[in-house]
């Protein structure tokens, strides 16, 4: 699972990962054992499934504060981005050579319009055409890895009577796509298999835009909203962007809410709508004003707390509608060491039993018998479609 982070400078960006790679408790170890100076890990938060037991988790990667359980994911920084970057502008090829691997993006806007298409400070600048722009920029760039060699690439299709559905996976396979993506492209868009080299300029950037939005949903990080004009420019682009999935947050107060929690001067759950001071005598005047500030402007107005949460969660889980599921034990939920569910996994929708064994293991998936749903006590089969929460045994021959 790969998170990657866009928007123009100046927008907040860095302020957001730092946010939300910002644990409020020590970690003792991470999942990804090379982590490039850009990348970072983030957590996903869900309901400790432990506690319908009467137990807390013991995570391996991750944590649980109070009920809920922090699940690690990773988090990419991708170089900021200007017009034009699909010709090279700014730190344009960098930013999209680094998106190939992505699964999914925020992309950070600064919502009340204080930032223009440079990130230079402004007034009144429309934030709508930053959503449009990045849009725009992806749909260059893929345009340009398909329109490479097109020709070439058709005329071999076809003078080798190749399928161009399992040609073209092949040659996009670096991102992403896939050959039921691109069956379905094709169907969509009435393009003619049998002369791929009669697909016009337009044909290929439709397909372009098809694929661009298939393999990189986008969910919009609205930061910024709690400054003069980020509720009104909100309220616009949810109405001139109904498909998109838009997110009001305030990464600067998140990231103040957990370095306070950090240093142990307040309690506080990542996105929860509220706080609680420990420590009010190791505060400044100043620091009193801003958790007032954070308290009122952005936790009790915002739907979802600071909403930087909000979007991670809703990137995993809403975009991309994967699942969180724990391998257990009917008899007890304690690995050897003694730690309750010590592993999450999270899952791509419509996994099943047997797609969950080939995820703990190769052997467990050749040789699997049967799958038990833990809090059901109920035996299923391989093909038994699985749900989010759910905890599983496998049995599998020996």
């Amino acid at each position: 699972m790969l998170i990657g982070l866009v928007g123009k400078p100046s927008v907040g960006k860095s302020t957001f990962f730092k946010a939300a790679t910002l644990a409020e408790v020590e970690i003792a170890s991470y999942p990804f054992t090379t982590i490039k100076p850009n990348d970072g890990v983030g957590f996903v938060k869900v309901d400790d499934p432990a506690k319908d037991f009467d137990k807390v988790s013991n995570p391996r990667d991750g944590f649980v504060v109070k009920d809920k359980r922090f699940v690690p994911v990773q988090l990419m920084d991708v170089a900021g981005l200007v017009p034009g970057a699909h010709k090279g502008e700014g730190m344009g090829n960098q930013f999209l050579d680094d998106l190939r691997q992505a699964d999914v993006l925020i992309h950070v806007i600064d919502v009340s319009g204080m930032s223009n298409e440079k990130g230079e400070q402004t007034t009144g600048y429309d934030p709508a055409n930053d959503i449009t722009f990045l849009e725009e920029e992806l749909d260059h760039w893929y345009h340009g890895i398909i329109k490479k060699g097109w020709e070439r690439f058709a005329r071999m299709v076809q003078q080798e009577h190749q399928e161009v559905q399992q040609a073209l996976a092949k040659q996009l396979s670096g991102l992403k796509v896939d050959l039921p993506m691109v069956e379905d492209a094709i169907k969509e868009l009435s393009l003619p298999v049998e002369k791929p080299e009669a697909w016009s300029e337009d044909d290929l950037f439709k397909l372009a835009t098809y694929f661009r939005k298939r393999t990189k949903p986008m969910i919009i990080a609205c930061n910024k909203a709690d400054v003069k004009g980020g509720k009104e420019n909100f309220e616009q682009l949810t109405k001139d962007f109904p498909e998109l999935l838009l997110v009001p947050c305030s990464a600067e107060s998140e990231l103040a809410l957990r370095e306070a929690a950090k240093h142990e001067l307040i309690e506080y759950v990542p996105g929860e709508k509220d706080f609680t001071v420990i420590q009010e005598d190791k505060l400044s005047e100043k620091q009193q004003k801003a958790l007032q500030y954070i308290k009122k402007k952005v936790l009790s107005t915002f739907k979802e707390g600071s909403g930087v949460q909000e979007v991670l969660n809703a990137a995993v889980f809403d975009l991309l509608k994967y699942i969180a599921i724990y391998p257990g034990g009917v008899t007890k939920l304690e690995d050897k060491d003694g730690n309750v569910l010590p592993d999450c996994f999270l899952m791509p929708p419509n996994s099943t039993a047997l797609d969950f064994a080939f995820r703990l293991h190769t052997d467990f998936g050749e040789k699997f018998i049967r799958a038990i749903d833990v809090k059901t006590k109920m035996t299923v089969g391989k093909e038994h479609p699985l749900k989010d929460g759910d905890i599983v045994e496998i049995v599998a021959d020996k």
